[in-house]
């Protein structure tokens, strides 16, 4: 394996990292603002669960990015390097002023932008990239509606008993519906990477004729996610946990139930959603069920539009990228 190839596996784990790190307060965001869990518990706690999620699902997710967004055909060093600069730049961005973006959309807005780069609107696999497009509106309007339909069936059920029991028991509900959100963020955003890296290795002949996911690429990624979970956005955290809506034990455990019946639903599919569009749609959902002026929705408005930025402004970055880097090649 050369010097690149390796250099490039490198910069596609700290994306991973980035990922993780990233998306670390849609894990936790709710049980550490319902105070069940200390912030340096919940984040190990999601990371656990982020790292076994290859022992639950398949490797769709990792398939559709690693051949259907654009032509596998045109893949080389330089497309993977500003695919990875692309994404990895923005999630530094929107980390920075503390918005919860989509690191899977970012790293597609790269691929979509280094391929046009290099070989123009032909080299796009538009049936995959429709698909995923679709998804950044059906995935927080479905996680809304199942969040807002968890809220509904809770509160009708436990209508009639004293709240300080329904948050004791949610409190301890909260423990499992966060593990389940993190194992469906597992399955499906740590999979992207590995989509990224199996077809550099399939670019580069190392994986023969046919295109798979090695084992080994699956376990590094899944520790790379999981290490950068453990550090922790901090800055989204707050927004995440508190700025969209302020929740109640019984409200985390709706919101993250909700959530992970979406991402276990799309990690079976094979559709890259977006692990951040849906758990902040389910808090919507949960949120607006006391009452619409729950929500904060200019902040939620300002999320909404970095969602519609993403991929536009990775695939400028990295297109950039790839430019500069192809010049010195």
């Amino acid at each position: 394996m050369t010097a690149a190839v390796i250099g490039l596996i490198l910069l596609a784990l700290a994306f991973d990292f980035l990922n993780g790190f990233h998306d670390s307060a849609n894990s936790i965001a709710t049980v550490v603002s319902t105070r069940v869990l200390t912030p340096r518990r919940a984040v190990i706690w999601a990371a656990f669960f982020n790292f076994i999620a290859f022992l639950f699902f398949g490797l769709h997710v990792a398939n559709t990015i690693g051949k259907g967004i654009i032509d596998i055909s045109i893949v080389d060093k330089t497309i993977i390097f500003g695919t990875l600069v692309g994404a990895c730049g923005w999630n530094l961005i929107t980390w920075y002023f503390g918005l919860p973006t989509s690191s899977s959309h970012a790293l597609i807005g790269g691929m979509i932008g280094s391929a046009l780069v290099k070989a123009g609107p032909t080299a796009l696999v538009w049936k995959g990239i429709i698909k995923t497009v679709t998804f950044i509106i059906v995935s927080p309007t479905v996680g809304l509606f199942l969040g807002l339909g968890l809220g509904l069936t809770v509160y009708g059920f436990f209508r009639n008993t004293p709240r300080a029991l329904v948050d004791q028991f949610f409190r301890k509900g909260q423990l499992v519906s966060a593990a389940l959100y993190s194992l469906g963020h597992g399955g499906n955003d740590a999979q992207k990477t590995m989509g990224i890296i199996a077809s550099l290795l399939f670019s580069a002949g190392f994986l023969g004729k046919t295109f798979y996911i090695p084992f080994w690429v699956v376990i590094v990624c899944h520790t790379a996610i999981a290490l950068g979970t453990m550090f922790g956005g901090w800055r989204i955290v707050r927004t995440m946990g508190q700025k969209v809506a302020k929740l109640t034990p019984v409200d985390g455990f709706c919101a993250e139930s909700g959530a992970a019946i979406m991402l276990f639903v799309s990690s079976m599919l094979g559709v890259p959603i977006s692990t951040t569009h849906t758990i902040t749609g389910s808090i919507m959902g949960v949120g607006s069920l006391q009452r619409l002026s729950a929500v904060r929705w200019g902040v939620a408005g300002t999320i909404v539009w970095a969602w519609i930025l993403t991929i536009p402004c990775s695939a400028a970055i990295a297109a950039i990228a790839y430019y500069v880097a192809a010049a010195f090649a």
